[in-house]
């Protein structure tokens, strides 16, 4: 009896010195990032990473998000403390973070930077591949001390996606459009994390080969392209492939393969991507379906 106290309060030891030491990970830009102990405070800067931190089961650690952190329903009660564009420096310090989560965009050069100044460790998340999603899970969770939820979380996911690759891994080709917004017309190239998507259930980027992440695109382009394909998101004061079904020649007309996709799930690099690629390749087979024999 005694021996089995002793083992009991020895495990209880080693789990309070575990919980305690020093956590190094590697962020999505290669930084090396070392915190003294698991992080218990932790802002988001962008809305994906919002939704990864409560997926490795860091919820109750967040304190602070940017607009539209909007998943989980959970996430809405969390005070904002700007946008992924403009943040409220003296907010963030107010809340004493001891890990802020950055998202690197376009315009947020500065702004990082002066987040950096606040001498607060900073992770950056930008999965640039759908594999990526779940490691990304798991990596948080290591920052957070959560692994025992951030783990099977990752592990489900990797499940997800090996079922996807194989039953689509040998499926026909299919050359795809993917439209972010029609004035000006926004696409995504191969720098972006759609484009793996897209790959993953045969599918094709037609402007991959672009260097801009996202780049703006005419309507020539497009139709010189001629996509088997056109996807696009249902937002509000946008219209969506509907622009498209006066080209009768288009070949994505011709066979009814104009597409709208839920943006919540493609447009963020969030664990949700996995559920959205998932829609992309039963849209891509409707596409190979509809194929005139």
């Amino acid at each position: 009896m005694k021996t089995s106290k002793a083992l009991l309060v020895l495990s209880a030891a080693l789990a309070a010195i575990q919980a305690q030491a020093a956590v190094t990970v590697k962020d999505d830009d290669g930084n090396t990032v070392t915190l003294q102990k698991p992080a218990q405070r932790v802002i988001s800067l962008a809305p994906h990473v919002t939704e990864l931190l409560f997926a490795a089961g860091g919820g109750s650690h967040v304190i602070g998000v940017v607009a539209y952190s909007d998943f989980p329903e959970e996430a809405k009660k969390i005070p904002q403390i700007g946008s992924n564009r403009e943040v409220d420096l003296e907010r963030i310090m107010a809340l004493k973070p001891d890990l802020i989560v950055v998202w690197r965009h376009g315009s947020s050069e500065r702004q990082i930077e002066m987040v950096r100044k606040l001498g607060v460790p900073l992770f950056h998340s930008e999965p640039k591949k759908l594999d990526d999603i779940p490691e990304s899970i798991a990596t948080l969770g290591q920052l957070m001390g959560t692994e025992k939820a951030a783990n099977p979380a990752a592990e489900a996911l990797r499940q997800q996606l090996g079922s996807l690759r194989g039953r689509y891994a040998n499926r026909p080709l299919v050359r795809a459009f993917y439209q972010v917004w029609d004035q000006p017309l926004y696409t995504l190239s191969g720098k972006h994390i759609i484009t793996d998507a897209l790959r993953l259930c045969g599918g094709e980027n037609v402007f991959a080969r672009l260097q801009v992440t996202a780049p703006i695109v005419s309507v020539e382009g497009v139709l010189q392209e001629n996509p088997e394909a056109i996807f696009a998101t249902a937002e509000k004061n946008y219209g969506g492939v509907s622009m498209w079904k006066p080209y009768a020649t288009l070949l994505a007309v011709r066979n009814d393969n104009l597409f709208t996709v839920d943006g919540n799930l493609l447009n963020r690099s969030g664990p949700r991507m996995i559920q959205g690629a998932a829609m992309l390749c039963e849209k891509l087979e409707l596409a190979r379906q509809h194929r005139t024999k």
